[in-house]
Order: structure tokens, then C-alpha cells, then sequence
């Protein structure tokens, strides 16, 4: 198990990591939470190399993805940077990817009756205004749980809040700084039920943000 204590934050700058080999040639992972060896809940930096690909597989409680870097691809369509895509519980596919990509995935996380299966070009949706000079793109909700990417201006301040269900970011340009540090690209923070903090940027940044999904009871 890897850091499946959902009660304490962690912070893993990914760029200090090294790739780990998968059970497929050319697909390559960084685990930052993983229930068991090759299955269970888990969330990772996966990369696949060019012409790369993975067997056919099922995804039972969910498959959530954020292409970071290349296209992506299976049977039912092409997804490239910025695309994040959603298959639910019970689906499968057979991914490829021709010219070589770098994911931002979790699996095995949806609520059973979370059952929608789309995909949002980030690229091409429309910001819409947010709190202060913030701007928001929002990907998903589902009961408690909240997901989208955040823009910050550079400069720009948020007030001090409590996460009730907790919340999860990755970095996706930029730099997150808070009261207990300063989060580069590539940073992943997961902060748990009723953390806090008073975050800020002094450059542009964009994050990716989940919300209200981690468990509300405390050891």
C-alpha cells in the first residue's frame, strides 16, 4: 500500500520521481497512491512510449484520466493534450498511443451509480469567472465530489477555507504556493477532510482540482 492513509496530506513533486517499469513494455508509471500491486485504487503519472500499448482491460469501479502531454488513445477515439476523460465502472477499452503520451490517472474511485462517460477538450472550453480574478472550467460533479481546473492570475490571493471531504490538486503550469509551501508543475497535493489553508500564486497557474471525495470521518 502507498499512501492510503487518507487522514494525513501528502505532497509528491513528480519531477523528482523516476519511472517505474508496468506489466507492459513501453507503458511506464509514477505511483503516488496505490491500494495493491496491479489493482485497486490508485492514482499515478503514467507515459507511454511511441507505438506503445496496453492489453485490453476493465475498469470496475471507474477510470478517470487527464492528458498531460501527446494523444492517447483505444478503440473509441483519439484524446489529446488537455483532454480529460471520464469511463465508468464496468468499462473497457484497449489503449494505444502512436506518437507517445504522459497521463494523470486514477482508477478504481467512482461511486457505483457515478456512471457518465464523456470527454472535455480543456483546450477548447470556455474559462468562466470565479472567485476574485480566478477562473474556473469545470469538469465534473457527483454527489459530494467536485472537479475542475483553476486559472490564477499572477498575484492572486484566496482567502483561508476548510476542505470539508478534503481536496486534491495537481500542477499543471505554474506554481501553487500556500502557507506550508510551494507546490511546481507537476506537484500533487492531496489534503485531507477539514485541512486547511490560504493559498496563493505569484505567477500564472493552473491547477487541477478535486473536491469532497475523500472519506469524512477521521482517525
Amino acid at each position: 500500500m502507498l499512501n492510503m492513509d487518507f487522514d494525513r496530506q501528502v505532497v509528491i513533486d513528480t519531477n523528482k520521481q523516476p519511472w517505474q517499469v508496468s506489466p507492459m513494455p513501453g507503458v511506464w508509471r509514477k505511483p503516488l497512491a496505490r491500494e495493491e500491486a496491479e489493482g485497486g485504487h490508485a492514482t499515478s503519472l503514467v507515459r507511454y512510449e511511441a507505438e506503445s500499448h496496453f492489453s485490453s482491460h476493465s475498469h470496475p469501479f471507474g477510470e478517470e484520466i487527464l492528458v498531460l502531454e501527446g494523444t492517447f488513445c483505444d478503440e473509441h477515439g483519439e484524446y489529446g493534450p488537455g483532454s480529460y476523460f471520464r469511463n465508468p465502472p464496468g468499462s473497457s477499452h484497449i489503449p494505444f498511443s502512436p506518437e507517445g503520451c504522459v497521463l494523470f490517472v486514477k482508477l478504481h474511485q467512482f461511486m457505483p451509480e457515478d456512471t457518465a462517460q464523456f470527454c472535455i477538450d480543456t483546450h477548447r472550453t470556455q474559462w468562466l469567472p470565479g472567485q476574485g480574478g480566478l477562473q474556473v472550467m469545470p469538469l465534473h460533479n457527483f454527489g459530494n465530489e467536485q472537479v475542475a481546473l483553476v486559472k490564477w492570475p499572477a498575484g492572486e490571493h484566496f482567502q483561508p477555507h476548510r476542505h470539508f471531504g478534503g481536496e486534491e490538486i495537481f500542477v499543471i503550469s505554474g506554481e501553487f504556493c500556500d502557507e506550508h509551501g510551494r507546490y511546481s508543475a507537476g506537484s500533487w497535493i492531496r489534503s485531507p477532510h477539514l485541512s486547511q489553508h490560504n493559498p496563493y500564486v505569484e505567477v500564472e497557474t493552473i491547477i487541477w482540482v478535486k473536491v469532497g471525495h475523500l472519506p469524512t470521518t477521521n482517525k
